[in-house]
């Protein structure tokens, strides 16, 4: 991939400010879909909990309530410290809860940086040879990455997932951005392994990866299209985020008002009460409105 090459260091940080806005965004979406094989009664417990979250339509009750569930988490996971599910399946929680509510900047990186090192954990409990990915190089990522098999999904999704909250987090600094390529080639194995978990995910983050620079400086809107369409057929129309990042991410790069429009009515006329979903569709229709009542100054 290219990033940044001939903009401007405040072009740059923009361009950046704006990508990681939307991994915020897919960070919370990846709550949703099939959870994990759970091995034991602590990660059961994680999953029921996360589901009463995700059916939950009233954004300020989860904002408020986070907190304690965060404290839960890592009272479970003292107890059962080498489940690498619940390690997890805590990456994502603390992931989402980070991108999504926590404002303050050196809360964000603590925060970040507690669900790396739980994914970390938990992918290095699964296989040995992964237990140094961040801190290798990247031809070592992709020496490791071939030997990673389906069951390994879930850990290694959890990787790339909090492994992107941590470059947002630490935004400001371009070592952490070069990390971005990483991400990219995990989110690719993944679809190689199965692109349908969590209802294509990965497709979405390789879709904004495609798509948040435009062609004359190493955007790939057409890329970015097809990982768009593929996520959408994944989820079914069950996660109305996926639209909204299709019409915020590419349909204003080609500056195509037709597709824009479309994509987000539809998701505003959309019932957001689906089971896995409700939170993150009602987070969506509040973006989508936002998108349509500003699509005028942008177009």
């Amino acid at each position: 991939m290219i990033f940044g090459r001939g903009l401007t260091h405040d072009t740059k940080s923009l361009i950046f400010t704006a990508v990681f806005s939307c991994f915020c965004i897919i960070g919370f979406f990846s709550l949703s879909g099939c959870s994990m094989l759970m091995k034991s009664a602590s990660s059961d417990m994680m999953g029921h909990l996360s589901k009463t979250i995700l059916d939950n339509d009233d954004l300020s009750l989860v904002e408020s309530g986070a907190p304690a569930y965060l404290l839960m988490i890592d009272s479970l996971i003292g107890k059962d410290p080498e489940n690498s599910e619940l390690l997890a399946t805590a990456a994502l929680l603390y992931t989402a809860y980070s991108d999504v509510f926590v404002k303050d900047k050196e809360r964000s990186k603590k925060i970040a940086g507690k669900a790396l090192n739980y994914a970390e954990k938990a992918i290095c409990l699964e296989k040995r040879q992964t237990c140094n990915l961040k801190s290798g190089s990247f031809e070592e990522l992709k020496t490791v990455l071939p030997g990673m098999k389906k069951k390994d999904v879930p850990v290694l999704f959890a990787l790339g997932n909090a492994w992107a909250s941590w470059i947002m987090a630490n935004k400001d600094d371009f070592n952490a951005i070069a990390d971005i390529s990483h991400i990219e080639l995990i989110m690719q194995r993944v679809i190689e392994l199965d692109e349908t978990y969590r209802d294509g995910a990965a497709h979405l983050y390789l879709a904004t990866l495609s798509t948040f620079l435009p062609p004359s400086v190493g955007g790939r809107p057409e890329e970015g299209k097809a990982h768009f369409e593929k996520a959408v057929l994944l989820c079914r129309d069950k996660n109305l985020m996926v639209k909204v990042l299709y019409a915020k991410l590419y349909a204003r790069l080609i500056f195509d008002r037709t597709l824009h429009d479309q994509l987000l009515n539809e998701v505003i006329a959309a019932d957001p009460h689906i089971p896995g979903y409700t939170f993150v569709n009602t987070w969506a229709q509040k973006q989508a409105h936002e998108l349509i009542i500003s699509a005028d100054e942008y177009f």
